[in-house]
């Protein structure tokens, strides 16, 4: 700090006294402002980038988080049978696609997470829906929690494939709206009447089997479900 102290002089040397402080406040002032707006720029880049880089994520294909997995085999006659099944791991989603003789595809969607199987049988405008139970789980573990298949296809041999049935009931009067579903199985059962199904020990001799959709997994098991109705 420089002091003023002649007379004549004093409104000049304390005018110059206070440019000089001034300047120095100036100066002073100058590397704070500089640091905040360096610091505001930073902060608004790295927003930006986080804000592209989710942008980014969100937009990356579904389809990249799915797989396709082929199961070939033979059936009671030895005749090869295809079928295909996609593997969400990241919605707990296994959609199966079998085709049948005349190369018509019926659909089977196990919703993990939901904890529902949903079968579309081909030439039907239906869907129908059961509740998942632990043989169901444990037939689908090969496909839906291995993080990486070795092989996107499977062979499965009929001397060690275990074959089994399994009877529906369709409980006609228990009709679900579709707007009361979650989306993989409104997708599916889109202008679909939609009926609640349940597990029987065998439709007896007054009723009649309606259809079947056998469905084969990697673990060597192959399941026959048939449906028919259930009496009103």
């Amino acid at each position: 700090m420089v002091r003023c102290w002649k007379h004549s002089e004093t409104r000049l040397e304390e005018a110059q006294c206070t440019d000089e402080g001034s300047a120095a406040s100036s100066q002073s002032h100058f590397p704070h402002k500089a640091f905040w707006v360096s610091l505001s720029a930073s902060l608004l880049l790295v927003i930006i980038g986080l804000g592209l880089t989710g942008h980014l994520g969100l937009s990356q294909p579904h389809s990249e988080s799915l797989q396709i997995v082929r199961i070939t085999v033979p059936d009671q006659t030895g005749v090869l049978i295809n079928q295909s099944a996609v593997v969400d791991q990241q919605n707990d989603l296994v959609t199966f696609s079998i085709a049948s003789p005349a190369n018509q595809t019926s659909t089977v969607l196990f919703d993990v997470k939901r904890g529902l199987i949903c079968y579309k049988p081909v030439d039907q405008d239906s869907c129908y829906l059961r509740k998942m139970e632990k043989t169901d789980y444990d037939n689908v573990q090969s496909l839906l929690h291995e993080s990486t298949h070795k092989q996107s296809q499977f062979q499965l041999s009929g001397n060690e494939t275990r074959r089994q049935t399994e009877y529906l009931g369709v409980l006609a009067a228990s009709q679900v709206d579709v707007a009361t579903l979650d989306e993989p199985l409104q997708a599916l059962c889109q202008d679909s009447s939609i009926h609640w199904t349940r597990r029987v020990e065998g439709p007896g001799k007054q009723r009649l089997v309606y259809f079947c959709i056998d469905i084969c997994f990697p673990s060597n098991i192959c399941v026959s479900v048939c449906f028919y109705y259930l009496p009103e």
